[in-house]
């Protein structure tokens, strides 16, 4: 048997999609595991709608969550002189032909055939015809010469033994009028050239693994293993589409999850080993099997990514959660400056209390970040005279304190508390308004902690117009 090898094989024609990520992911854990290679294939062939700028997001996006390729990207377009070379081999040994139907006759089968409410085959006119009787006005396509009678079953490695009717497969254009091979010729040599020895798709693509058998079993080709995926569905039980929110990796990245989190969550999203849920990365290579996919479609659920991401972030070493951090704010916020660095990361391990992202801890930190607080109108109408006397106190009271700390702070809250017939929400919510710019927020001992009396004295200054 040869050295595994599998491929994901996307088109440059739209940002990543989040099933798309899945696929890849379960193609490079299986060859990992199997000590086998990964490879990345870009299908660039439809010139018209392929963009360099998707072909470098599907890259970025793989390499964020942690799917590496073997070598070089392999291009689709370089190639499509193998493609046509095997089309015109195909054609010699009597596995296709030309088929010269107009453009206009292929629409009237295709209307009779919504008419009946059947789906459309070609109706294999030119199959058998002499090329003789060919008009001379028309480019023909090359159409494969499907088999017509029998059964074929495929072995899948997922789904079990899937049968089709042969007469059901029709008989599939090769090569366009144009001369341009067309998807199912291309892979299949693609994939033959680069000795891909397994193929893990999505299950939208079994009618073209029957159509892929035939041409591998006409060239006498090693056929490759075949594992069809159940696809990823929204909430709702709907296929997800590119056209739903959270469906590509940038929506995910733009509110803070991390890379781990989600491959974690994609990982565990139709696929399980025993009842575990947190798998690392080297888990994840050694416990991934095909054996523990579903044959179910997964819902993607979002409340449990979060979930998901909560816990990386409580978790993960604060060092490495810094580092994602600080990259976050620099391409999504703002840049932390260099003096407030320090702070940050000192303050890291109660500015993620209750995070869910990256992006909650940066709204629990834009109070450290930010010089100047902004009080937004709503919050300005908290601060009553009873809660500009509760500030006056407080300012007064530790202005004669050296070192402020939690110790220190309680007994003069707690005697504000008593002097001003409140409770600690009367005191500390003002307080936070006024330190942070908002009423929710970390802890009021905290937030002190953090900025420091000078910083505390300075903010608690402020006027209220």
């Amino acid at each position: 048997m040869s050295k595994v090898a599998t491929r994901f094989a996307p088109s440059p024609t739209g940002p990543l999609h989040i099933g798309g990520v899945r696929t890849a992911l379960f193609n490079w854990l299986f060859s990992k595991n199997q000590n086998g290679s990964f490879f990345l294939r870009i299908e660039d062939t439809d010139k018209e709608r392929s963009k360099n700028e998707y072909k470098d997001q599907i890259i970025k996006s793989l390499k964020w969550i942690g799917v590496n390729h073997e070598g070089n990207e392999y291009i689709q377009s370089e190639k499509i002189n193998d493609h046509i070379n095997v089309a015109k081999e195909l054609l010699k040994n009597g596995f296709a032909y030309k088929c010269y139907c107009s453009n206009e006759e292929i629409e009237e089968q295709k209307n009779r055939a919504k008419q009946k409410k059947i789906p459309y085959i070609y109706d294999r006119k030119w199959r058998d015809k002499d090329e003789n009787e060919a008009p001379k006005d028309i480019k023909p396509t090359i159409r494969f010469k499907s088999k017509i009678d029998g059964t074929t079953t495929l072995k899948d490695l997922v789904q079990g033994d899937i049968r089709i009717e042969n007469n059901t497969i029709e008989d599939f254009i090769i090569l366009r009028n144009d001369g341009s091979p067309t998807y199912n010729l291309s892979a299949s040599v693609d994939d033959h050239q680069m000795n891909i020895t397994h193929i893990i798709r999505g299950d939208d693509h079994k009618i073209n693994t029957f159509k892929q058998l035939q041409i591998y079993i006409a060239m006498k080709w090693e056929v490759p293993s075949f594992a069809h995926i159940p696809l990823i569905h929204t909430k709702e039980g709907k296929k997800l589409s590119k056209r739903d929110n959270a469906s590509t990796l940038d929506d995910y990245s733009k509110i803070g999850v991390i890379p781990e989190a989600l491959r974690n969550y994609l990982l565990r999203l139709g696929w399980s080993f025993k009842d575990k849920e947190i798998f690392s990365k080297e888990e994840s290579i050694k416990y991934f099997n095909l054996e523990g996919i579903g044959k179910s479609p997964s819902k993607l659920d979002m409340s449990r990514i979060l979930s998901m991401n909560e816990h990386y972030i409580k978790n993960i070493d604060e060092n490495e959660l810094f580092n994602q951090f600080t990259k976050y704010c620099e391409v999504y916020k703002e840049k932390i400056p260099n003096e407030k660095v320090d702070k940050i990361k000192s303050s890291l391990m109660f500015l993620k209390n209750k995070s869910k992202t990256l992006e909650d801890i940066y709204k629990n930190s834009k109070y450290i970040i930010q010089d100047k607080v902004s009080i937004s109108q709503d919050d300005i109408k908290l601060i009553d005279e009873k809660a500009k006397k509760i500030i006056s106190e407080f300012s007064n009271s530790i202005s004669k304190i050296e070192k402020l700390n939690k110790e220190n702070l309680e007994p003069v809250i707690n005697d504000i508390i008593k002097t001003n017939k409140t409770n600690f929400k009367g005191v500390g919510q003002p307080l936070r308004i006024f330190l942070t710019g908002s009423k929710f927020g970390p802890g009021i001992y905290d937030i002190i902690g953090s900025l420091g009396k000078e910083e505390v004295l300075k903010r608690l200054g402020m006027k209220i117009s």
